[in-house]
């Protein structure tokens, strides 16, 4: 069974007296443990797919099933229940809490799912680890870079073990250097770990390091191929 399936996924907005096409009839498939960039420019449909792949909206018409489950048609209270078990985020902004430390910033989808005190303390120092982080567990958000901070951000979207990981623009904040240090472990969690990741960018030097890249243009997939050699050039400096 493929991880996502989405079949002539279609999603209008009304604005005004004006009809806005998103998206107008994706179908894709994504298998347990790939690595995929979803390319385009602004407008080009990619946050909306994206957005509809993590349950945060739904289509117009078509189907999207993760993991077998048509979450398509489900209500915002089960859509919300699909994304605490199934999906981690990793945004551009890092979406951390401030005045809290990185410890806790982790724990908070553990909270959600009533996991003892105890032990979200353990998930979440040991995924703080998976990131290169001891040590930093109680520093908060202005105590670190922003390398720093996507990093943490990885780590709460890690520590629930989540069928799939959705990156979007995580490297938009960031310098070349902490750029390359993000995408080499996202790399390295693919390959290593077999972790599936959908990866949302408008830069080609990124999405190289992905293993397939889809492009999209004008709500429609432009093309669906495997992605440049520049990730594999990256790995090599890990």
């Amino acid at each position: 069974m493929s991880l996502i399936v989405c079949h002539d996924l279609v999603k209008t907005y009304r604005l005004g007296e004006t009809d806005v096409h998103a998206l107008r009839g994706i179908s894709l498939k994504i298998e347990a443990g790939e690595f995929v960039a979803v390319m385009g420019a602004s407008g080009s449909g990619k946050s909306t797919l994206m957005n509809i792949l993590g349950c945060l909206d739904v289509p117009t018409t078509g189907a999207y099933l993760l993991q077998g489950i048509d979450v398509s048609t489900l209500s915002a209270n089960r859509l919300a229940d699909i994304r605490n078990q199934k999906i981690g985020f990793v945004f551009q902004s890092f979406n951390l809490i401030p005045r809290t430390t990185a410890r806790e910033n982790v724990q908070l989808p553990l909270f959600y799912r009533g996991v003892s005190s105890r032990e979200q303390q353990v998930l979440a120092l040991h995924a703080l680890e998976r990131v290169g982080l001891t040590g930093r567990e109680r520093h908060q958000p202005s105590q670190l870079s922003g390398g720093q901070q996507q990093r943490v951000a990885i780590a709460r979207a890690l520590v629930t073990n989540p069928a799939l990981i959705l990156a979007d623009e995580p490297t938009g904040n960031l310098d070349s250097e902490a750029s390359r240090e993000i995408m080499e472990m996202l790399m390295k969690f693919n390959a290593d770990e077999g972790m599936t990741i959908i990866l949302v960018t408008h830069e080609a030097d990124i999405a190289g390091y992905a293993r397939r890249v889809v492009t999209m243009k004008d709500g429609l997939i432009l093309s669906d191929r495997p992605a440049a050699p520049a990730g594999a050039l990256a790995g090599q400096g890990m």
